[in-house]
């Protein structure tokens, strides 16, 4: 799985934003928000930083996401991809290498921690350490530290529009120390998202490499 697999967990993190809550009350906030979700729609500006080289990597495009677990991400730019987390299976697409890759849900959900919130099988207070960061720039900073780290998530940080009570920024760091940010903007809540938004049919022509030990279709 690619750098952006890691993200599709904190996209659903809404605060109900008081200045003044703890951290507990933080996590019980933003949790009982994400129970109300329906699903969501925003452009995405993604920036990722290779620690030893100090080399960045900027990637644009949109995502939405539908309640239990449907999840479309389209980067435009700088190559295209489309990942799409369906109801039985995984399909990431590389239309420029005409090739795709299938993997079981399953899979996904037992490996990683952020994909576990999307499909309500995960709880912040569950898996992280939650520490309220105070205000930085108008919104409210959340550090989040995993109590059972993965190599590509030691560390994060959230960003909460006060106002809006809208996550606007994540920053992931993994065991080597390279930084994975993710801005939103544009964002829509509880959009009417179609089921086949959610599906997938690989172009004739597509190499298809199936990890779900079966046939592609």
């Amino acid at each position: 799985m690619h750098k952006i697999m890691v993200f599709l967990m904190c996209m659903i993190f809404w605060a109900a934003g008081v200045p003044a809550l703890h951290a507990g009350e933080w996590t019980n906030a933003i949790q009982k928000q994400y129970e109300t979700l329906t699903g969501f729609s925003a452009r995405f500006k993604q920036t990722l930083t290779n620690a030893s080289t100090g080399e960045t990597e900027i990637r644009t495009g949109a995502l939405s996401f539908k309640r239990p677990g449907l999840v479309r991400w389209n980067t435009e730019t700088p190559e295209p991809e489309l990942l799409i987390v369906g109801t039985d299976q995984v399909w990431d697409y590389f239309p420029d290498e005409e090739t795709a890759y299938k993997y079981p849900v399953s899979q996904v959900l037992s490996s990683r921690t952020m994909i576990r919130f999307i499909s309500g099988k995960g709880n912040l207070e569950e898996d992280f350490k939650v520490e309220d960061q105070g205000a930085d720039q108008g919104m409210r900073k959340i550090k989040l530290i995993p109590r059972e780290p993965e190599a590509n998530l030691v560390l994060a940080y959230i960003w909460v529009n006060p106002e809006s009570k809208m996550l606007e920024k994540v920053f992931l760091v993994d065991f080597f120390g390279n930084g994975n940010e993710l801005a939103l903007e544009e964002t829509m809540l509880n959009p009417e998202l179609k089921e086949e938004l959610f599906q997938f049919t690989p172009p004739d022509g597509v190499d298809v490499l199936d990890n779900t030990g079966k046939q592609a279709g």
